[in-house]
C-alpha cells in the first residue's frame, strides 16, 4: 500500500479560486445565468482541475491532446459461464483496437483522439507494435473459488494505469477517457458495486453481454459465491478490488489516480469503468473532483454505482458497449464547454443590456 499512499497524497483539492473566476466569466456571458445547464458545471470543474478556464490558443492550453486508455484482460470467472460471447473475443477485439476497426476507434477519430490500447492480462500472447504491454499474468483466477488476484498484483496493476497517464501527460496528453476490454468483466464489476455499495447482486448485476434469464439468475449465484468465498473487507478498496477484480479495472483505477494527480480531466465510461472509478474513489475520495460521467449505461447497476461515486452522467443514449465509446462521445461536450467560457461574448463586449 506504500506506492498507493503516495498516489493519495499527489492528489490535491480542486482550485477553488479558479472555479470562482470561471464562474463570474460564465455569469458575464450573453445569457441567462445557468442557461447552459451541465455546460456551465463542466466549464467550471475543468477550471478547478486545471487551475484556469483559459484554453489558450488552438491545440495548445489547458486541455492539450486528448487520448482514451482502453484496458483489456481476462477474467477467470468466465468458467462459470457467466458470458454470452467466449473468452477467446477479448484477444480479437484487442486485434480490432489495435487495427482501428471498433466503435470506439471511430468515435476516437471523430473527436481527433487518440486510442491507447493496454494488455493488462489478456490470456493470450498479442504482438503488436501499437499495443502497450502491461500485462500481469494470463487472466485473473476465478473469483468464485478464491481471490481473483493477490493485493500485490492489484497495487502493480493500479501503477501500472499511473504511470501511463503520467507518461502520456508529459507528451502533452491532458483530456483522458477510460474504456476496457474483457469478457467476463461486467460479473468483476457487479461484484465490487455489491460490495462497495452494500446492495444484493440482484440489484448490482445486469445483463453484460446480453444473457438470457436463467444466465443472469446464475451469474448472480457466482457473485454471491465469490463474495462468500472471499469475504472481502468493504472498508479496504484495495482488498476489495483484489479479490473481486480484474486486471484491467485495476489499471483503469491508476489511470483514474493518475489523471487526478496531474490535474487532468478524466471521462469516466460506463459500468466497468464507473466500477474502477469507486474503487478509486474510496482510495483516494479528492480524486472524484478529476472525474466527469460521460453517460448512463443501460447495465441496471450504472446508476448505483454513479450514485456511489456522486457522479452525474452528461448524457443519456441507452448505450452499454464500454469500450469507452460513450466517454469519448463526451470529449465534444467538455470542448463545448470550454469554448463557450472562452469564446463566447460577454455583456460588456457584445453592448447587451443585461437582465
Amino acid at each position: 500500500m506504500d506506492i498507493i499512499r503516495q498516489y493519495i497524497e499527489q492528489i490535491r483539492p480542486l482550485d477553488e479560486q479558479a472555479m470562482e473566476a470561471a464562474q463570474r466569466r460564465l455569469d458575464s456571458l450573453t445569457k441567462p445565468p445557468g442557461s447552459l445547464g451541465k455546460l456551465e458545471a463542466v466549464a467550471r470543474q475543468v477550471a478547478g482541475m486545471t487551475g484556469s478556464y483559459e484554453t489558450g490558443k488552438a491545440g495548445e492550453g489547458i486541455l492539450g491532446k486528448k487520448a482514451v486508455i482502453v484496458m483489456a484482460g481476462d477474467h477467470g470467472v468466465c468458467e462459470e459461464g457467466i458470458s454470452a460471447f467466449p473468452q477467446e473475443v477479448t484477444p480479437q477485439m484487442v486485434q480490432n483496437f489495435l487495427n482501428g476497426g471498433a466503435a470506439v476507434n471511430v468515435l476516437a477519430r471523430h473527436a481527433g483522439a487518440e486510442v491507447i490500447c493496454v494488455d493488462m492480462g489478456v490470456c493470450a500472447d498479442m504482438d503488436h507494435p501499437g499495443l502497450v504491454n502491461r500485462k500481469i499474468r494470463k487472466g485473473t483466477s476465478n473469483m468464485a473459488k478464491g481471490p481473483a488476484m493477490s493485493k500485490q498484483e492489484a497495487t502493480q496493476a493500479v501503477q501500472a494505469g499511473f504511470e501511463l497517464v503520467g507518461g502520456l501527460a508529459d507528451q502533452g496528453f491532458r483530456l483522458f477517457a477510460t474504456g476496457e476490454m474483457g469478457i467476463g468483466n461486467t460479473t468483476a464489476s457487479s461484484a465490487l458495486l455489491s460490495v462497495l455499495a452494500g446492495i444484493g447482486p440482484d440489484q448490482a448485476a445486469g445483463r453484460g453481454t446480453g444473457i438470457d434469464d436463467a444466465t443472469w439468475q446464475h451469474k448472480q449465484d457466482v457473485i454471491r459465491r465469490a463474495i462468500e468465498a472471499n469475504r472481502p473487507d468493504p472498508h479496504d478498496p484495495l482488498d476489495v478490488l483484489a479479490k473481486l477484480g480484474g486486471f484491467e479495472i485495476a489499471g483503469l483505477v491508476g489511470v483514474i489516480l493518475g489523471a487526478a494527480a496531474r490535474r487532468c480531466p478524466i471521462v469516466i465510461d460506463g459500468f466497468i469503468s464507473s466500477a474502477a472509478a469507486l474503487v478509486a474513489a474510496r482510495i483516494a475520495p479528492l480524486s472524484v473532483g478529476y472525474m466527469l460521467a460521460s453517460h448512463l449505461s443501460r447495465e441496471q447497476g450504472h446508476g448505483k454505482l454513479l450514485e456511489a461515486i456522486g457522479l452525474a452522467p452528461m448524457i443519456h443514449m441507452d448505450m452499454r458497449l464500454g469500450e469507452g465509446t460513450g466517454a469519448v462521445l463526451c470529449f465534444h461536450l467538455v470542448e463545448a464547454a470550454m469554448k463557450i467560457i472562452n469564446e463566447m461574448a460577454t455583456f460588456e463586449s457584445a453592448g447587451v443590456s443585461k437582465g
